[in-house]
């Protein structure tokens, strides 16, 4: 980006040491240009390779790192004449996958690398698994890196690019690898032309590109993306553009794009500023901000006037304006000025109120300094309403004791002024010095520091007393023989005022950072306490006891629900709301305003009640009892609001969401055994009734071995249905936790034999090859529920493998651990099917897998292996095809023969 130099008639300003240290950190780094698309399809490989074919013509060392052309032609022909690198193949789940080989280019070292597809994942074994992480270690090693990316795979747009187009796009990049490119090119085509493109086949091709038109390549789907595209990269500009001010220590505005501030005070117009303002940001479509400096006069101002100035910050938000509060510092003039210049400001709103001249030469007036010393952005000065200027004077409270100073702060000025005439008399007398004034100064700076301004005043007084009544001739009177020490002491009482002046000012703006450290302190607390909590009542309670003890006051927390407000936090069980104060409360949750005691509505109320706003609703009140808070107190309980109903909201949209997956999952699981029991049921019922009324109308007719067939084919089908009736009670029992285990020592011989013979009928049709060691170890399970997982498994086999192939069934002993595996010769199990296949109503869905079953067998075998103690898992066997259905035990379960107490 080329930015216009500064001019030399920028005040002066130096360059931000942090913006140069970020800028120090990128030199020797190589510079990364991004390629930005809004989906696939628009042309961000093609317009690559061409601003790398441009930049191969003017002398620069361009490799091709991995370049994905998809089959297009077009792109394909651009890759003519330029330098590709060869990929490495790596081996993964009998598959060959071609990667970047990033060894290979770094060791190449060009200057500039061609890396698309920056969202991609790695094959496993890679050095990283993420693309973008390969760039990173590119860059770090000096070289500029082209590369390609789409906006559905940003990291923070994510969630926001599923609520539109209804698809989770899994591969993402973290922001920090966009905020870190030094270019970003928005490669864009109308919905329509990248429409035409789709329905062409240049996008996708056969029944893809027609399927995307259909769902994801959408007009408004498009739309949506593209303006995602559009803003994010604009934002980028706008963070560049600010770097880039920084490091060249840039002090005008640049007014690229429109920001307006407003400044609110006190006075009785600061809603009509707000108004205005809020008119102007419409007109300008800019963002706007409301901002409150707060200075010395902010401690001396009434409880209307805070009250005032909260009021009219909350009426800002309410318009959509960023709102904050921040120490005015010593100069308001420049603490204006460089909020302006740091974020860019070009509107500068505030009002005027009615001066005299006489007050104006005094204390001088912000809107004409800053008239004076505005370049580059527009103030505009808004006349206050006179009246309501002077209603809100007279308001002004008198100033605080602190201001005035107590009376130990008085003695104590006094006793500094003693402590500076001793010091004085002792130099006099044995140094001579010829200025002994200076050492009254120290003591006037300590009363102010410590008492305020008039305790540092009193203290100057008497020093300028003392001065003269010990130290200026004619000594021990009060009156002054040399003109020069009239002039003297003059000076002195000067000096000595002007500086309890600025050591009161820096006191009060101590004072006024102070009080925001504290207040920025509790609120990082807070939220950090709440942060994991994840019930309501929790949230509530624990808000409650922490706004008591942040306010010294007892306090409630209500939650709003269908039927009215509910306590749900208090900080004392003492803590006790009457039917009036109910009914205050609900008035504030309808009203969304704050009622009850100290507020402008019911005001004799003993409680006081505030809204605590959500996106959608109040979402409950607190309350506290009998307590006017100050300004501050007021501030800091209107963000203790916002952060509990912000928590509050947190855990009523992660309580949806778990509904919304646990109605989903109910759903489906529901859906899957109604078509389960619906085949798989109906199928041996069938079977059943058929036999049964063939006997009853055609019994004569059949010969002895037809009955005994029909009855075995019942019974054949009875014992089906009964095999898939227990299963589903299995898995219920597994469901509801009612699950026992009767653990006891098992011998091994006998569960494997017992099971054998369940599955006699089912295996008959195969060949069953059974491996025992010759003393199996004893162990320490549930017998009945390993033999049913050895049925379920040996069931599944006798499925899926061919008939009169060979099942095997083995036991064997490890050093740690004992293993049953159950194989056969049947299919096997897709590598990206086998972590699924144990879930439960899972079943394969290939033609030539449809089988008889539930798919709860697995499940179950599971649900079993697991609450005794062991683990299952599946494979493919090595050699040939076929499923290893493997159950692994910890050896702490084991026990030899000896060891068996029978």
């Amino acid at each position: 980006m080329n930015l216009p130099p500064a001019t030399p008639t920028d005040p002066d300003r130096r360059p931000s040491p942090e913006a140069l240290l970020r800028d120090a950190q990128r030199a020797g780094r190589g510079r990364l240009k991004i390629f930005l698309g809004a989906a696939p399809g628009v042309g961000k490989t093609y317009e690559m390779l061409q601003s790398a074919r441009r930049r191969r013509e003017a002398g620069v060392d361009v490799v091709a790192g991995i370049v994905e052309t998809h089959g297009r032609v077009e792109t394909q022909a651009l890759l003519a004449g330029l330098e590709i690198l060869p990929r490495r193949r790596e081996r993964y789940q009998n598959a060959e996958l071609e990667e970047l080989d990033l060894d290979a280019l770094l060791q190449r070292r060009p200057q500039l690398a061609l890396i698309d597809e920056l969202a991609h994942s790695n094959a496993p074994g890679s050095r990283h698994p993420k693309r973008w992480q390969d760039v990173l270690e590119l860059l770090d090693a000096g070289i500029d890196v082209y590369s390609t990316l789409n906006i559905q795979h940003l990291e923070s747009l994510n969630d926001v690019v599923a609520s539109i187009t209804h698809v989770r796009v899994r591969e993402t990049v973290p922001d920090s690898v966009l905020e870190a490119a030094e270019e970003i090119e928005v490669v864009d085509i109308t919905p329509a032309d990248l429409m035409q493109r789709l329905r062409e086949g240049k996008v996708y091709r056969g029944e893809a590109g027609e399927r995307a038109l259909q769902h994801y390549f959408t007009g408004a789907n498009l739309t949506a993306l593209r303006e995602l595209a559009l803003r994010r990269t604009a934002e980028s500009v706008e963070d560049q553009l600010q770097q880039q001010r920084r490091v060249r220590g840039v002090a005008q505005v640049w007014a690229a794009a429109e920001r307006v501030l407003v400044c609110v005070d006190d006075s009785g117009s600061g809603p009509d500023l707000v108004r205005y303002t809020k008119r102007l940001a419409d007109k300008l479509d800019a963002p706007w901000t409301a901002l409150h400096l707060e200075t010395a006069r902010s401690l001396r101002l009434s409880e209307h006037q805070r009250e005032q100035v909260l009021a009219t910050l909350r009426l800002a938000e309410q318009l959509g304006a960023d709102t904050q509060t921040l120490p005015g510092g010593a100069d308001l003039v420049d603490t204006l000025l460089h909020l302006v210049r740091e974020h860019n400001i070009t509107q500068l709103i505030l009002g005027r109120r009615p001066r005299s001249r006489l007050h104006e030469l005094l204390h001088g007036s912000l809107a004409r300094e800053l008239l004076r010393r505005a370049q580059g952005f527009t103030v505009q000065v808004l006349a206050v309403d006179p009246a309501g200027s002077e209603r809100s004077m007279r308001r002004v409270t008198p100033a605080p004791v602190w201001y005035w100073g107590r009376g130990a702060d008085h003695l104590r000025a006094l006793l500094y002024a003693a402590i500076a005439t001793a010091v004085g008399l002792l130099l006099d007398r044995y140094l001579s010095l010829p200025n002994v004034s200076l050492v009254f100064l120290p003591a006037v700076m300590l009363a102010a520091m410590r008492g305020g301004l008039m305790p540092g005043l009193a203290c100057a007084l008497l020093s300028a007393l003392a001065y003269n009544f010990l130290f200026l001739p004619p000594l021990y009177t009060f009156t002054i023989g040399d003109p020069a020490n009239v002039l003297a002491l003059i000076a002195f009482l000067a000096t000595a005022v002007f500086t309890s002046r600025l050591t009161a000012r820096g006191r009060e703006q101590a004072q006024l950072a102070s009080d925001q450290a504290m207040l920025n302190g509790e609120l990082l607390q807070f939220s950090r306490q709440i942060a994991g909590l994840r019930r309501l009542d929790e949230l509530m309670q624990v808000a409650a006891r922490r706004i008591a003890q942040m306010l010294d006051a007892e306090a409630v927390v209500l939650a709003a629900e269908p039927d009215g407000l509910k306590i749900r936090g208090a900080s004392s069980p003492q803590a006790v709301l009457e039917e009036a104060d109910l009914a205050a409360a609900n008035w504030c949750r309808d009203k969304a305003q704050p009622t009850g005691h100290g507020s402008d509505t019911l005001p004799g109320a003993r409680w006081l009640f505030l809204p605590m706003y959500s996106e959608q609703a109040v979402v409950g009140v607190i309350g506290l009892l009998q307590r006017r808070l100050s300004a501050g107190e007021r501030r800091l309980l209107d963000a203790l609001a916002d952060l509990v109903a912000i928590g509050a909201e947190r855990i009523r949209l992660a309580k949806d969401v778990d509904q919304a997956k646990m109605l989903a999952e109910t759903e489906k699981m529901r859906a899957a055994m109604l078509t389960s029991v619906s085949h798989d049921l109906r199928t041996p019922l069938a079977g059943i009734l058929g036999a049964i009324t063939s006997l009853r109308a055609y019994d004569a007719r059949y010969s002895a071995a037809q009955r005994d067939e029909l009855l075995a084919t019942a019974q054949d089908e009875t014992e089906r249905m009964s095999r898939f009736v227990a299963n589903l009670l299995d898995m219920t029992r597994l469901d509801a936790g009612a699950l026992q285990v009767k653990r006891e020592l098992c011998d091994l011989q006998d569960v494997v034999q017992a099971a054998v013979q369940r599955s006699a009928k089912l295996l008959a049709r195969h060949r069953l090859q059974l491996e025992l060691p010759t003393l199996p170890p004893f162990l320490l399970a549930d017998a009945t529920l390993l033999e049913q997982v050895l049925v379920n498994l040996l069931d599944n086999a006798a499925k899926y493998a061919p008939e009169q192939s060979q099942i095997s069934l083995r036991v064997q002993q490890h050093r740690y651990a004992l293993t049953l595996e159950v194989a056969d010769h049947g299919p096997g199990i897709p590598p990206a099917e086998q972590e699924r296949i144990f879930d439960v109503f899972y079943r394969i869905q290939q033609a030539d897998r449809q089988r008889a079953g539930t798919g709860l067998g697995l499940a179950i075998c599971r649900g079993f292996v697991q609450a005794m103690g062991g683990r299952i898992r599946v494979r493919n066997q090595e050699e040939g095809s076929g499923a290893i259905f493997e159950i692994e035990f910890p050896a702490s379960l084991l026990r030899t023969p000896s060891e068996n107490p029978a």
